[in-house]
């Protein structure tokens, strides 16, 4: 393996670290960075293009959580695990993942991500992530249209 291929695994490892961190802690702007400008975000219930609609789509997602009453949740956690990372080239590369959400109510929902990357500006960036959903808690936080 080459340096270089080193070096994008782990930056692209930590993209997906980020991309938890940021967005449960509900810092938007700081996991906006982490996509192209034409980035697309598949969600079962659609697709979102560009940063305008996916910033829309997690303010949605976050009105969401909040105290902790009624169908609100407390907290959100994503974990993330088996990262496989392909790499294309130097510009390109794709995984694949599974994730698990939880909150201060236990397991939530779980499913994979599969993304596509392009690097821009030395920096690895999402181009584009789907959301598959394989299972939820029936009432939970996950479970709300």
């Amino acid at each position: 393996m080459e340096h270089w291929e080193f070096e994008a695994r782990e930056a692209i490892r930590d993209l997906v670290a980020r991309y938890n961190a940021n967005g449960d802690s509900g810092r938007f702007g700081p996991m906006l960075e982490l996509f192209t400008p034409d980035a697309v975000m598949h969600i079962p219930s659609g697709s979102h293009r560009g940063i305008a609609e996916i910033e829309g789509m997690f303010t949605n997602a976050a009105a969401k959580t909040g105290s902790g009453d009624g169908a609100a949740a407390a907290f959100i956690r994503h974990h993330t695990a088996t990262l496989q990372i392909d790499l294309d080239g130097l510009e390109t590369a794709s995984s694949r993942c599974y994730y698990q959400v939880l909150t201060d109510r236990g397991l939530d929902h779980w499913g994979r991500y599969i993304d596509r990357y392009r690097r821009m500006d030395e920096r690895w960036l999402f181009a584009e992530r789907k959301v598959t959903v394989d299972g939820r808690v029936p009432g939970g936080w996950g479970d709300q249209g």
